[in-house]
């Protein structure tokens, strides 16, 4: 099935030409050659089944055929050899470090503000800094415990970091029902290729959680609070939270008393310690943020500050996100670590700055333009792709708020053999996500959430825009 594959001119993660396979996958390659287009149909349909039954879904907003669909999922592994992931882990720990020292810097002395590393307006004028946190000393010292970094591949193979989120990550649940349902359907190949296991993620994130609670907990109770169950990622909350071992709950379930967070029961009221948080900051304290939100806990911003419960993620993370932000990190790597990045940002223009401004908008045909605190594939303007009418739009957009865009190359992404039906294989544009927990060490699981375009020429990998997933190999070796 993949000897007439052809990457059609791309960097192909499997094939620089037709015929051919990079070393990673040589053994990979022998073995699934062996399969038969009926023997792969039938697998296929063997996981779509599985995938349906379970309710392996995602939730569009929205959207009038209904809201909950169920996630694709491509049988064809992406495959990274040891040697480029003990590059990716260097480059990605070093990410998460200068962003945690950002942002204690930011809440605290603002050293980077005074020295004009970064323009204190860019983070004064953020939609997600938090002023009410400034000089607030959050558990051991640590902002973003759990982050998801989007990863990219141009055209000359050279690793690029799309963005960071470091708010509430999603799709790790994926990344572990995607190697589940790999193991089934080719449960022989795992040894034999020499693939790392990544199901120790939920033990490692609730051994993170348990490292932020208050001091003097011998036994740490931990919560998943979740907006419920129409939240986009509603299926993720309840799948780590049984994974865990540890009660999903939402506001209604929660109570402070004398700045201390409980948890109703059937036997009463049950002691919190550690909430990881799936609700947004503007969501989680009615008391505090949005007066009219149903979904948070009145008082926990309270109960917090007293230090009788730890949040992961920290309030005031938001900022990190902020895609104005993200064109400083390899400043902040610099200033905070005296090193230059591991793994560069994609060029980037900043609207708010006036040459950026004017090159942006004389080039808005060949850019892509994005929305500071958009996600999901919201929010932007595929240059290229756009209609006239689009681009105007957005031309209104920038000049009425240039601090609220930024504006990119078009990349190319990496593509990578995803199946097309009838036992035939094309190139897909994919991107790459791995979690990274941050607690007494930093852990990043080998692998994470590989996303597909399913749709041919397709940039936009996002579920929510038509986009699906693949399972991901990291190698114990280079062969």
């Amino acid at each position: 099935m993949l000897s007439a594959y052809d990457p059609s001119g791309y960097f192909d993660e499997m094939s620089p030409q037709t015929g051919s396979f990079r070393k990673s996958y040589e053994t990979f390659a022998q073995r699934f050659q062996q399969i038969t287009r009926d023997d792969f149909d039938d697998r296929r349909r063997a996981v779509d089944t599985a995938f349906l039954r379970q309710g392996i879904t995602f939730n569009v907003y929205g959207d009038s055929a209904g809201t909950e669909k169920i996630f694709p999922f491509d049988l064809m592994p992406r495959i990274i050899s040891a040697k480029e992931w003990e590059y990716l882990e260097r480059g990605l720990i070093q990410r998460i470090t200068a962003l945690n020292l950002f942002l204690h810097d930011i809440y605290h002395e603002q050293r980077i503000l005074k020295d004009g590393v970064v323009p204190s307006y860019f983070v004064l004028s953020a939609k997600h800094f938090r002023r009410e946190f400034v000089n607030f000393r959050v558990p051991k010292d640590i902002y973003i415990h759990i982050c998801g970094s989007d990863l990219i591949r141009g055209g000359d193979g050279q690793w690029m970091v799309l963005e960071d989120n470091g708010r509430c990550p999603s799709g790790v649940s994926y990344v572990l029902e995607n190697r589940r349902a790999m193991k089934r359907t080719f449960p022989a190949m795992f040894e034999s290729v020499g693939v790392r296991p990544v199901d120790q993620y939920p033990q490692e994130l609730l051994k993170m959680l348990q490292h932020i609670a208050p001091g003097g907990v011998a036994d740490p109770t931990v919560v998943l609070l979740t907006p419920g169950a129409y939240n986009s990622a509603y299926f993720e909350h309840t799948y780590l939270a049984r994974e865990m071992g540890i009660e999903i709950v939402e506001g209604r379930d929660l109570v402070v008393r004398n700045a201390r967070v409980y948890m109703r029961t059937t036997k009463g009221l049950q002691p919190v310690h550690v909430i990881y948080r799936r609700v947004d900051d503007d969501f989680i304290d009615p008391t505090v943020f949005r007066r009219d939100s149903m979904l948070g806990v009145p008082g926990l911003v309270h109960a917090y500050r007293s230090g009788n419960v730890s949040l992961a993620n920290s309030i005031g993370t938001g900022i990190a996100d902020d895609k104005v932000m993200y064109y400083f990190v390899p400043k902040m790597i610099k200033y905070y670590l005296d090193q230059d990045p591991i793994i560069p940002n994609v060029p980037t223009y900043l609207a708010s700055e006036d040459a950026d401004r004017k090159y942006m908008l004389e080039n808005l045909d060949k850019l892509v333009v994005k929305a500071a605190n958009e996600s999901g594939g919201y929010g932007m303007l595929m240059g290229p792709m756009s209609s006239v009418a689009e681009r105007e739009a957005f031309r209104g957009a920038i000049e009425k708020d240039p601090r609220n865009y930024i504006g990119q190359p078009m990349i190319n992404l990496s593509t990578h053999p995803t199946h097309v039906g009838g036992g035939r294989f094309e190139p897909r544009h994919i991107d790459f996500r791995p979690y990274i927990l941050y607690g007494e060490k930093t852990v990043i699981i080998p692998g994470g959430l590989t996303r597909v375009a399913l749709t041919k020429g397709s940039l936009v990998v996002n579920s929510s825009q038509g986009g699906g997933s693949k399972d991901t190999w990291v190698l114990y070796g280079d062969e």
